[in-house]
């Protein structure tokens, strides 16, 4: 009989904010050790915490965004427990009163579309980080302590490892197309632990699972599912049976180390955080916040899709990193830029400027107002440029900041459309080519192309194309009837 594997997936998740959780300490990745550190995240005695707003905000989309069930009452815990980098001994965190409850996650794997529920999502604080160092000495940077975090546990419905893999990249995407966390797992701002067991196929009941611990990295997730599955199975084939434990993955040595006896929540002894009060969210509140989201990740796939025809790789590229969505948003909702368009041009030509330049969509934002962009997508539309000379537009106001306007008249962009103006051109040229003219035969293409080209060259690429080519056959097929 064959095995089935069976995981439950713990996400960690650094929100966005500006501030950390519960004091007023920058929410910064990359400054020097031990500099981002005040009495109140390193829990100090006096030292009071006050949650910060803008967490129960970022929380909140993210709820939404899973189609969760928003609590207007939740409260914080104490998690007791003692690791050199969290210098309180304890972990704010929540335990029986959640912020948020139910929802699911959706992804498409080998043509099938996948849903697993989530448990819950809570909000808790990071603790600090050790570094071994080559000596064999280990310090301690504390600026993580207090970072607000969500945690996002998924129900144990994931059955292999590409099925992790591609649960972790959409909720990755998610988060990032709500820009509630940049989902960097290289930086450490999106983190899981693994919870593994395997089963005889067929059977309903679970058995005793190992937790690994801080996996960074969706390759060594699913790497750790596959070595750790076969560990059970072995053990299971041989008799022996498997103990709850909780494991640290060795990406060096491809195997996963123990790294304690696994803890029930008794073991964290839980109580009531004495310094916080319940957290309480009315209606009005949380349908404040699903207004401000333009719509949920879900959602916002599916429209992009259906009604306004983008393709799947151009909405993977927009919920590739945090930022791409909310200006996209102003592009198609503040200025009124036509969605396909948008796709074109952000997947193509922005996407190019932002590679290039290692600009993230933020940098690109400030050089490339929305508004000058929207203006340049509906000068292609009306034809007054081409989709080159568009692109063009974009890129210069990226180097200089420029109105679209000037950039048009400066570099003679502006397209020829005037069929009256054309239409004399396309004559010359049609006189100047009388072999072309000759061998075009009505129906066929290639001639028509190298006309059009030449009309193109002597107008110094300032005739509309389609204009160019409609006047082209028009007067071919004229000089063929008579």
């Amino acid at each position: 009989m064959s095995w089935e594997v069976v995981v439950g997936l713990e996400i960690h998740a650094q929100l966005v904010t500006r501030t950390k959780a519960f004091c007023r300490c920058p929410n910064q990745y990359g400054a020097a050790p031990n500099t981002l550190v005040c009495p109140t995240c390193l829990g100090m005695p006096g030292a009071l915490p006050v949650l910060n707003e803008e967490v129960v905000s970022q929380a909140t989309k993210l709820a939404l965004a899973l189609g969760a069930t928003v609590h207007p009452h939740s409260k914080f815990d104490r998690k007791n427990y003692f690791y050199p980098d969290l210098p309180k001994g304890y972990q704010i965190s929540q335990y029986d009163e959640p912020f948020s409850t139910g929802g699911f996650v959706e992804f498409e794997l080998g043509g099938e579309t996948k849903r697993i529920r989530v448990t819950r999502a809570h909000i808790e604080e990071d603790a600090g980080k050790s570094q071994h160092l080559a000596d064999g000495t280990t310090v301690v940077d504390m600026n993580r302590c207090g970072v607000p975090l969500v945690e996002i546990v998924s129900e144990p419905e994931l059955r292999s490892p590409a099925e992790a893999g591609a649960y972790v990249r959409t909720v990755r995407d998610w988060l990032r197309a709500i820009n509630v966390c940049d989902g960097n797992m290289e930086q450490g701002s999106l983190r899981c632990d693994a919870n593994i067991s395997v089963r005889r196929a067929g059977e309903l009941d679970f058995n005793e699972r190992r937790e690994v611990k801080n996996l960074n990295s969706i390759s060594n997730l699913e790497q750790v599912i596959v070595a750790e599955s076969e560990w059970q199975i072995k053990r299971y084939e041989a008799g022996e049976t498997v103990k709850r434990m909780t494991l640290l993955w060795d990406e060096g040595a491809e195997i996963a180390r123990e790294m304690r006896r696994k803890e029930g929540s008794d073991d964290y002894r839980y109580f009531p955080e004495p310094d916080l009060p319940e957290l309480t969210l009315d209606a009005q509140y949380i349908e404040g916040v699903r207004a401000s989201m333009w719509l949920t990740p879900r959602e916002l796939k599916a429209e992009l899709m259906a009604v306004h025809g983008w393709n799947r790789e151009q909405v993977q590229y927009l919920f590739s990193s945090a930022g791409h969505v909310p200006y996209v948003r102003e592009l198609v909702q503040d200025f009124g830029a036509d969605p396909k368009s948008v796709a074109s041009f952000y997947a193509t030509v922005a996407s190019g400027i932002m590679n290039e330049r290692g600009w993230s969509p933020a940098e690109f934002s400030q050089q490339v107002p929305a508004a000058s962009f929207a203006k340049v997508i509906s000068y292609q539309l009306d034809r007054t440029i081409s989709f080159t000379g568009a692109s063009a537009v974009i890129k210069e106001i990226a180097d200089t900041g420029a109105e679209p306007d000037a950039i048009i008249s400066a570099r003679g962009l502006r397209q020829i459309s005037d069929r009256g103006v054309l239409r004399q051109i396309v004559e010359q040229v049609l006189e100047q080519n009388p072999d072309a003219v000759l061998k075009h035969k009505p129906g066929e293409d290639k001639l028509v192309k190298f006309l059009v080209g030449r009309v193109i060259q002597a107008t110094n690429k300032s005739a509309n194309p389609a204009v160019a080519t409609e006047l082209v056959r028009e007067l071919l097929d004229s000089r063929k009837a008579n």
